[in-house]
């Protein structure tokens, strides 16, 4: 196999049946990067506990940007997402950008970096995003 059919170097994965994070050691020297991967690895545990109706309630919120045109994200792995679905609307793909975008976006709010290369999205979708987890999740415990 060659370098160019690995796939995507990445610095994290979460193994959500055997409930571990795996993160690059390379990290522990940037603790507000360590901090954005830590907190978007976590979300994916978040992500399959938190239910369908905020699960579709979510999705329905990036519908929204879709439908507005709306370009960028808060994270690469979700942005390269989106640009790879090319108006798909449902499926594995897109269920994926959408988890990778729940977990992007918790990234951008809990995490400890406030700006970062990878904040693409518009600060008005940014904003929509905030409230929406704000109203979905806040103040109640989160089940990991």
């Amino acid at each position: 196999m060659s370098k160019a059919d690995r796939g995507q170097p990445v610095h994290a994965a979460s193994l959500i049946r055997k409930r571990q994070i795996v993160l690059d050691s390379s990290l522990r020297s940037d603790g507000r990067e360590l901090s954005r991967i830590f907190v978007h690895e976590l979300f994916h545990f978040v992500w399959a506990r938190l239910g369908n109706t905020r699960r579709n309630s979510y999705e329905q919120l990036v519908l929204q940007e879709l439908a507005a045109h709306a370009r960028g994200e808060l994270g690469w792995s979700a942005e390269d997402m989106k640009i790879r679905l090319h108006g798909l609307r449902s499926g594995l793909q897109w269920r994926a950008y959408v988890c990778e975008s729940f977990c992007d976006t918790a990234a951008f709010l809990y995490g400890r970096c406030r700006r970062h290369d990878e904040f693409t999205l518009a600060r008005k979708w940014r904003q929509k995003r905030a409230d929406w987890f704000r109203e979905s999740l806040g103040g109640r415990a989160l089940s990991i």
